[in-house]
């Protein structure tokens, strides 16, 4: 396996940090993970480790404001500072493997950004592996509350509104444990700035989702706790897609890359991607 770290310039020359994981021998086909909130691409080995033997190239990098990339932890001035930021960065990986049939992967916040970006970026992709994606708004979320979530960012936008209880991640407390420890992961509470963003993409994907018509795989944990279970139905019922799959792991908590059992998701995945090769 090669594995290569850099950084890229991407929106407002913000630099970001990435990473690519390659086979030693011909590549079939990309994998590009959009990783969620607060972490970074550093903690997808479990998808390296079963994919590049495969043939599989990953690569990833690590949002504005999370990881190794610079910016105020979690904040950013529009949404589309992560999409623009990923277009930079996938043309920049189809330069590298000019020719290879790219799949798009975005889990929770990246499962938010991967169906944003495909209302208008789809051409590009053979195909997109969604999990727990982060498209439905909490049932106690009134409109109230997105009203003075958005006075609030405007007011106070980097003021923090809300932080993320890391025991809901995984039922295993190893994994737990890594997340509360790892210094690249950002503990404290989202910036309203980013709040009131996520509000306004999730109403966007659901006002929109049906302008996606390419291969779509969705994989959510029953018993997530983090993002609302419903919201991989709602995913899966909104797109247009004629070839779309849904597949819900009953035992899994949110981060199913991560459970003890994860090689049955990935061999889903896997039979997926190779039968739209």
């Amino acid at each position: 396996m090669n594995h290569t770290e850099n950084h890229f310039k991407g929106v407002r020359g913000v630099k970001h940090y990435y990473q690519s994981w390659l086979p030693d021998r011909d590549v079939k086909a990309l994998l590009l993970i959009v990783h969620g909130l607060g972490e970074h691409c550093g903690r997808y080995q479990n998808v390296v480790e079963y994919f590049v033997p495969l043939g599989y190239g990953v690569y990833s990098f690590d949002l504005i404001g999370h990881g190794k990339s610079e910016g105020m932890r979690e904040y950013v001035e529009r949404f589309e500072d992560y999409t623009d930021t990923l277009t930079i960065f996938l043309n920049m990986v189809k330069e590298w493997q000019e020719g290879k049939p790219i799949f798009l992967m975005g889990h929770s916040m990246g499962g938010l950004i991967t169906p944003f970006y495909h209302i208008d970026h789809q051409d590009t992709f053979r195909g997109s592996i969604i999990s727990a994606p982060f498209v439905k708004i909490g049932d106690n979320i009134t409109q109230t509350t997105i009203f003075m979530s958005k006075i609030l960012a405007k007011l106070m936008p980097k003021i923090g509104v809300q932080e993320l209880d890391p025991t809901g991640l995984c039922s295993n407390p190893d994994v737990v444990s890594s997340y509360v420890n790892d210094p690249l992961v950002f503990h404290g509470k989202t910036p309203a700035k980013l709040a009131a963003e996520l509000l306004r993409a999730i109403i966007y994907v659901n006002e929109n989702m049906e302008k996606i018509t390419l291969p779509v795989i969705i994989v959510q944990g029953g018993k997530d706790v983090l993002i609302d279970p419903e919201g991989a139905q709602i995913l899966f019922d909104g797109v247009s897609s004629e070839d779309k799959t849904l597949k819900v792991y009953d035992d899994f908590y949110h981060e199913v890359f991560n459970e003890t059992e994860c090689s049955s998701v990935f061999k889903d995945i896997e039979d997926w991607i190779e039968d739209r090769l």
